[in-house]
């Protein structure tokens, strides 16, 4: 039941394709006529021509067989090309499927899966889904219909022969269903094995410096190793039941010809037959098994299909929670307050990261968060974009609340500057105008400048052309701070949230663009996390969190005097 639903759910991908399918199938049947054809014209060739020494049929018969031929490579030709085509079209639609509904789950699902697993499910099983659709269709259709068109001859030709013949047909598709167990069973396991291998390789391509400086390059190598090697074990497991499922269906095969020689010698010696008919016959029923044995011989592949499919409808199925309601509206342009209504929110429903959060910020104001590791400062900024949505309370802006408004309006009113720099394997132009590429490039070098990242841009080879490497590894960690902060600038959004937006920079950078900054975010409002108490003191008002609270709330000055929480951080720095 599981196996039709999916076969049901592929199906779909296949609906808008109908037309070429329809073409294939007809240049399948039509293939498999002529190869039922050929091995009924074993009958004339002998009976007219070596028996009944016909030379009239001697000069037709041979020019039939090479029409024939041409006929079937014809039609093999375009029902092989058209479904390898419609296979491509559906691991394309698959992966751009697969890569859009990626990137519409929320950000908790990132943080529970692994992305060498995301990775092996775009490139791997939707190319095995491919396979198996090409494959079962090219193979199993176009066998199915040679079956019963050589059926038709076998029964037409001797109908008691055929009797015996038939008689194994049935147990020759017995090892077909035994190995499809295991195969599938197999298949899944190697699937997540190369998962595993995936994700093993992006974190050590990734963390590569970390390997080198800690010394682990044996240890990830063995970690490797043995992900490898389960792999292998795998493939050596499926490649032997391949293996043995042939020599099976040729012993029942072997077993049925055996028993169709022998009555059939006997009716062709006692007068019954001609030998014509006996050597069609079985022509025809040799024929019959070589179908039945591709059948066997792409059931791995078909199984590698279904349970990569499985994997796939899996991942396509899994909902985000972070979606726009019915009835969402654009929100309007930011004007007037962010109000957070007794907020409350806890990733894994057990322990609260933010607990009766109340506050409210003004239009144009600077907000600073500052406190201990853990308190809550990064979660309640993610919770202004709709990263992920409040447990209970409500955040409002303009007095609408943020579930009720489209994300699309919500995140064009907000830049972001996160402690970990996001850059793109790019151009250093198309790094800071990501998100609105049609930017003039003199809006590109002011922001530039503004972030004072223009002098090291211009040292660049190829300028603001420059391709930056992945994650920007071409560039310092400041400089990569700085095109991101250019990045963030150039949207030119109302809402601006810094988190911890200069933690890479010297010294020097870090005056620099905090110059910067604070020219740049009046008339924004602004949530500035920093850890680096010097960096907020001209705030409008700091926010101190512990534990997912706000426990005090003022200027630098009036904290400083109140000798909480906040004056203990600063004299620690």
């Amino acid at each position: 039941m599981q196996e039709k639903k999916l076969i049901i759910r592929l199906l779909f991908f296949l609906k808008p394709h109908k037309r070429k399918i329809a073409s294939a199938i007809f240049c399948m049947i039509a293939g498999s006529g002529l190869t039922s054809m050929q091995a009924y014209m074993v009958k004339p060739l002998l009976d007219e021509i070596f028996v009944n020494k016909d030379r009239g049929m001697l000069n037709i018969i041979p020019f039939a067989l090479i029409m024939l031929f041409l006929l079937k490579g014809v039609f093999n030709y375009f029902s092989n090309s058209l479904l390898d085509t419609l296979g491509q079209t559906i691991i394309r639609d698959l992966r751009k499927n697969i890569f859009s509904h990626i990137h519409s789950l929320p950000i908790s699902f990132f943080h529970n899966t692994p992305t060498g697993e995301l990775i092996a499910r775009v490139i791997n099983d939707s190319a095995l889904v491919q396979q198996a659709v090409s494959r079962a269709l090219a193979g199993v259709f176009k066998d199915l219909f040679q079956v019963f068109g050589l059926v038709c001859v076998v029964v037409y030709l001797n109908w008691k022969l055929a009797i015996i013949g038939l008689v194994f047909l049935p147990l020759a598709f017995l090892p077909v269903a035994h190995f499809g167990r295991k195969f599938r069973k197999l298949s899944t396991t190697n699937q997540q094995t190369v998962a595993q291998i995936s994700n093993i390789l992006h974190e050590t391509i990734t963390g590569h410096k970390i390997i080198k400086a800690f010394s682990m390059e044996k240890y990830e190598t063995k970690r490797f190793s043995e992900t490898v090697d389960k792999l292998f074990s795998v493939i050596v497991k499926d490649i032997k039941n391949n293996s043995l499922q042939g020599p099976i269906m040729e012993l029942l095969g072997g077993i049925g010809i055996t028993a169709i020689i022998w009555y059939g010698g006997h009716q062709v010696i006692n007068g019954h037959s001609t030998p014509g008919i006996f050597f069609a016959f079985l022509t025809s029923i040799i024929m019959i098994y070589n179908p039945i044995k591709g059948v066997s011989n792409i059931n791995s592949a078909i199984q590698q299909g279904l349970a990569a499919t499985t994997r796939i409808f899996a991942l396509l199925d899994t909902q985000s929670s972070i979606h726009d309601q019915a009835g969402a509206v654009p929100l309007p342009p930011f004007q007037k307050t962010i109000k957070f209504n007794d907020l409350s929110f806890s990733y894994d429903g057990k322990a609260e990261a933010l607990k009766n959060i109340n506050l409210t910020v003004k239009a144009g104001e600077v907000i600073a968060l500052v406190g201990t590791s853990g308190g809550g400062k990064t979660t309640l900024v993610n919770l202004i974009p709709r990263f992920f949505d409040a447990t209970s309370g409500s955040i409002t802006i303009d007095d609408h609340d943020l579930r009720e408004v489209t994300m699309g309006s919500l995140r064009n009113q907000i830049a972001m500057v996160s402690q970990q720099t996001i850059l793109f394997n790019d151009t250093i132009r198309n790094n800071i105008a990501y998100g609105d590429p049609n930017r003039s490039m003199d809006e590109i070098i002011a922001t530039a400048k503004a972030a004072h990242a223009l002098d090291f841009i211009n040292e660049m080879p190829e300028g603001f052309d420059t391709v930056i490497g992945e994650s920007g590894a071409r560039l310092s960690g400041g400089q990569q701070q700085r095109i991101s902060i250019a990045r963030a600038l150039l949207k030119n959004a109302p809402i601006l949230i810094l988190d911890e937006a200069t933690s890479a920079l010297d010294t020097e950078s870090e005056r620099e663009v905090q110059t910067a900054l604070e020219n740049l975010m009046k008339n924004r409002t602004t949530f500035v996390i920093a850890h680096r108490l010097s960096t907020i003191k001209n705030a409008d008002r700091i926010i101190v969190m512990q534990a997912g609270r706000i426990v005090e709330e003022g200027t630098n000055e009036q904290l400083l005097d109140r000798q909480g929480l906040y004056s203990t951080l600063h004299c620690l720095q």
